[in-house]
């Protein structure tokens, strides 16, 4: 089997390009410059050397196409576009170009070619704005709240309307907050976890936040991979919510990370108003009941054990890191 990854650089496409090699896949791995881009998180783990990688802009349709005859793939997994809802507000077409115009490329591709392929696309819980206290299901009403969101809503119809249209295996994955120690700092689940992290080891640095009440349903990345190889075995596409169910506010995450590292989080954090967005969600919650029923797919780590296994790997990165430095021969 041989496995397509657009972007495969980010959280997502690295720990889901370790679990198609462990299954005994080829893959192959794109990004708008694949001679220039370092792929350190695919370093991190080691596979790096194990990956096939391919320059492909999934916003141009010449390269989308040109690729695929290539590669000729038995499954695509569309993890590229722009990936953060604060980014988002400030670079509104950028996100909707990199979303929208990259999925419809890589479904008309598909169609054009006529191969049995099968299509994951990456969804966002951030697509239903606030939930209810049972958490959103798959039949839900769309009501995005974010350039981000609009665009990922939009991407899901797409999907949608190409399998029903011209009978392509396409899934869309809707998958709430999911973190781990390839988030990039931009991303406050991670920045929280750093910067506790240094405060522990003697930073005397302060913590800045906006909205510490809003409630999400995070999970752990590597588990979410697993659903999303799970969707492609399915005889037949459906869509499915990937999360947890349980919903927790940002001051519970703040709490537990410095909790974690023995600090009180009120002596190290401050509030600012700079950090709000122009809209957001005040909770966001899923129901994988589908997901458990037709997968046999459940979360097995929460926020607590997230944050705990985050916290565990940004301490053992930085004590190699600050090895390294210390072994660099003076100049």
């Amino acid at each position: 089997m041989r496995a397509l990854i657009c972007g495969i650089s980010g959280q997502d496409g690295t720990y889901l390009a370790e679990l198609l090699l462990r299954k005994g896949y080829s893959v192959v791995g794109t990004s708008r410059d694949a001679a220039t881009s370092s792929f350190s998180s695919l370093a991190r783990l080691g596979i790096a050397d194990e990956i096939q990688f391919e320059s492909m802009a999934t916003h141009d349709f010449r390269s989308v196409l040109h690729l695929l005859r290539k590669v000729e793939p038995d499954e695509i997994y569309n993890l590229s576009g722009q990936s953060s809802v604060g980014l988002s507000f400030g670079q509104p077409v950028e996100t909707l170009d990199s979303i929208i115009a990259g999925t419809l490329n890589i479904l008309e591709s598909v169609r054009f070619l006529g191969k049995p392929v099968r299509f994951y696309n990456a969804g966002s819980g951030e697509c239903f704005g606030d939930t209810d206290a049972g958490g959103a299901v798959e039949d839900a009403p769309f009501r995005p709240r974010s350039p981000y969101a609009v665009a990922k809503a939009a991407a899901y119809w797409l999907v949608a309307n190409y399998r029903e249209a011209y009978g392509i295996h396409a899934t869309t994955g809707i998958l709430f907050n999911h973190e781990s120690p390839l988030r990039p700092q931009r991303f406050v689940t991670r920045k929280i976890v750093a910067t506790a992290c240094r405060i522990a080891k003697g930073s005397d640095e302060k913590l800045t936040l906006g909205n510490l009440q809003i409630r999400r349903d995070w999970g752990w990345a590597p588990e979410y991979v697993d659903a999303m190889w799970k969707m492609l075995q399915c005889e037949q596409p459906h869509d499915f919510i990937i999360a947890t169910g349980e919903s927790n506010s940002l001051e519970d995450f703040v709490k537990e990370a410095f909790a974690v590292v023995n600090l009180d989080w009120r002596d190290h954090t401050v509030a600012s108003d700079a950090l709000f967005r122009p809209t957001d969600i005040s909770e966001g919650k899923g129901d994988a009941t589908k997901a458990e029923r037709l997968l046999g797919w459940k979360a097995k780590a929460h926020m607590k054990e997230v944050i705990e296994l985050m916290v565990k790997a940004e301490m053992e990165w930085e004590g190699r890191r600050a090895t390294d430095r210390q072994s660099v021969d003076p100049i």
